[in-house]
């Protein structure tokens, strides 16, 4: 049996804690989540490994570098209510519920939703809502939020989405362009939406999520 313990120990120490990524809360949260209960079941023995996982076509587990850096920059306070976009099979969704007060884990694949929903619960997860919807669209029923995170890349991120945000609220995004990218992390004031960089990271565009695409002839 692996000792997916020490593995947790060993991601903080070779991939987050080294990435500049040292806030406590952060840190105890992903010490105490076991990621290898939200990724498929033949790459359990990869949970750990610092890279991103596939969970569906077109779909991964972000690496355990990329979510940190990606929630240390948002800061999901004890008192908040996060979004958690493209939650997969749960695991940043068990990752947030141990910051924040409430999250609410938008899926729109309903398979993964179900496993996610099977996780969360099978590890008394109760801070956790699991909604299956297009994830563009949000969960407006249920905001606004303090906090959005969404958990893989986009090429533009809809006004359907920020607007469920708070005045003063943060969203994290993975902006992707062509083989490069970089997590920005916005801020709403009044209608808009204030970016700046983070950190350079990649992962595939999500549902919803791409540009649209024009032709001149």
């Amino acid at each position: 049996m692996p000792d997916f313990a020490a593995r947790r120990e060993t991601m903080v120490d070779t991939q987050v804690r080294p990435s500049d990524v040292t806030r406590y809360p952060l840190i105890a949260a992903m010490l105490a989540v076991a990621r290898e209960n939200h990724v498929p079941p033949d790459l359990r023995e990869a949970a750990y490994a610092g890279e991103d996982l596939p969970i569906a076509p077109g779909r991964v587990l972000l690496s355990p570098r990329s979510f940190a850096k990606m929630l240390d920059a948002l800061d999901p306070g004890p008192s908040e209510v996060v979004l958690d976009v493209g939650a997969g099979l749960g695991y940043g969704a068990a990752v947030i519920a141990r910051l924040a007060e409430m999250v609410v884990a938008l899926e729109e694949d309903g398979a993964l939703a179900a496993e996610a929903e099977r996780a969360l619960s099978a590890a008394r997860v109760d801070a956790v809502a699991v909604i299956t919807g297009a994830l563009a669209a949000g969960a407006p029923r249920h905001g606004p939020y303090d906090a959005i995170v969404i958990e893989g890349a986009v090429e533009t991120v809809p006004e359907a989405l920020t607007s469920q945000l708070k005045e003063g609220g943060r969203i994290a995004a993975i902006f992707s362009d062509g083989p490069v990218g970089v997590c920005r992390i916005g801020i709403r004031h009044g209608a808009g939406v204030t970016w700046r960089p983070v950190f350079n990271a990649t992962a595939p565009v999500l549902p919803g999520f791409a540009r649209v695409r024009s032709f001149a002839l």
